[in-house]
């Protein structure tokens, strides 16, 4: 499939002599002839042998328990809860995305907000695992759950375990309505133009009788609308949650109140990174146009300096606090056993983010992708410099200790990429990436015809 000409130096989103009919045959094409099938099939081939890798490690887990991880005494959080929070952080710039610009009418959102609600149910998937992977015995991490039993089994609810549960539950009900109520109308048009009478059961299942009629547009709306008002506070609700987790222990450095813009900040480098992928996979350069890579690249500069506050206040706080345990803590940050992952934060976070000041490397995809590629390797460096030094450096001298991560803690984390991966690539394969009727509507308010 040919690719439709690039959108110039204009001031819209989507080039002027795009027509409807174009639209259509862009997105809905793929459904029938993927434009990219050999790259297509290395991206699933990948994600399948991430997965393989990522049930195996579960098989080893499960069979000899978390002691294979690198966990000890003092560092009893590792890469459990650090992976953990850095899915979730990931999830939240889809919602931000998808949600937010919904309620503000932002154009731009309209070919991004499939690939971002998507990106938001993946990662809170490969989140949700890790809560249950932990725990003694995971085949009943049901027993979490408030629901009615003969043994009159009731969660803890002042265990951080149900707290994750009340989160990722909602977070994930949240997602999938959006993401699954957003495209019911592109389902009825991919229903309609089914070649096959399976994909026009399956899709007809999923478009839940749609007909387009005014009736359903106007209850489309009215349901869209609330649900994106349900998943905005959530975000923020989620990511306070599991920064109320490091609240609620004794190590020093982790009382801080900045960590839940910590957490969701610069989650926005997946999406466009995903953007990128997507638009050239698809072959939908004209849909998603160097204006949204502009945008975008806009996002994550102006997160990624929240970020850089945060760590300014951080290192502020423990200096004018005169705690002489938080500057103990602050010093092994900068300068011990584990300095690496705080000056690579640094470095990935702020240093390589300044890129983004030239428009020619927010619009040019390679660039563009380099730096979201850096910022996730800095988002994952965070994370390991707010979990892991406070608890090496206990009140204690005595209980001082190490952490490294075992074999098993890397091939889980490197393995949720394939629990990410695989179904991301089989929606690419099988679902309509781009909202078509949104996009539609936003080129004729642009030709100002509608």
């Amino acid at each position: 499939m040919k690719a439709e000409p690039l959108l110039h130096a204009t001031g819209h989103f989507l080039p002027k002599d795009l027509s409807d009919h174009q639209v259509s045959r862009q997105v809905f094409g793929p459904l029938q002839q993927f434009p990219r099938r050999v790259a297509w099939r290395w991206m699933f081939g990948v994600g399948l042998v991430l997965l393989l890798v990522y049930l195996g490690s579960v098989a080893v887990l499960l069979g000899n328990g978390v002691g294979m991880w690198g966990n000890n005494q003092p560092v009893h959080w590792g890469f459990g809860i650090l992976n953990y929070i850095w899915w979730l952080g990931i999830g939240h710039a889809g919602t931000f995305i998808s949600a937010l610009l919904l309620l503000i009418e932002r154009p731009w959102r309209h070919t991004l907000n499939r690939l971002a609600e998507l990106m938001t149910l993946m990662a809170v998937i490969c989140a949700a695992l890790y809560p249950i992977l932990h725990l003694g015995r995971p085949w009943l991490f049901y027993w979490t759950m408030p629901y009615p039993n003969e043994m009159g089994l009731w969660p803890q609810f002042k265990s951080p375990t149900a707290w994750d549960m009340f989160a990722i539950l909602s977070y994930l009900t949240v997602s999938v309505l959006f993401l699954m109520v957003g495209a019911i109308p592109d389902f009825a048009t991919a229903r309609d133009r089914a070649s096959t009478p399976l994909r026009q059961a399956v899709y007809g299942l999923l478009a839940l009788g749609w007909r387009g009629s005014q009736r359903h547009w106007a209850l489309w709306r009215r349901t869209t609308r609330v649900l994106a008002i349900l998943a905005i506070p959530l975000v923020f609700a989620v990511s306070s949650g599991y920064s109320f987790l490091l609240t609620m222990g004794t190590q020093s450095g982790w009382h801080s109140t900045l960590f839940p813009a910590y957490f969701v900040a610069g989650a926005v480098a997946l999406v466009a990174l995903l953007a990128i992928v997507v638009r050239w996979l698809l072959c939908i350069q004209s849909l998603i146009t160097p204006r949204h890579l502009d945008m975008l690249g806009r996002l994550l500069l102006a997160t990624g300096w929240m970020t850089t506050y945060g760590y300014l206040a951080d290192l502020f706080m423990p200096f004018y606090s005169g705690d002489a345990h938080e500057i103990e803590v602050l010093l092994a940050r900068i300068s011990g056993a584990h300095a690496w992952s705080f000056w690579l934060a640094i470095v990935c976070n702020v240093g390589v983010l300044q890129a983004l000041w030239w428009r020619n490397v927010r619009q040019s995809p390679p660039r563009l992708a380099l730096v979201a590629l850096a910022v996730l390797m800095g988002m994952c460096a965070e994370r390991f410099m707010l979990l892991i030094p406070p608890q090496m450096r206990d009140l204690l001298v005595s209980s001082w200790g190490d952490y490294t991560p075992s074999l098993w803690d890397w091939t889980l984390f490197i393995g949720s990429f394939g629990v990410f991966l695989v179904p991301y690539s089989l929606f690419l394969r099988y679902v309509p990436m781009v909202s078509v009727f949104e996009v539609k509507q936003a080129l004729h308010q642009e030709r100002g015809d509608g």
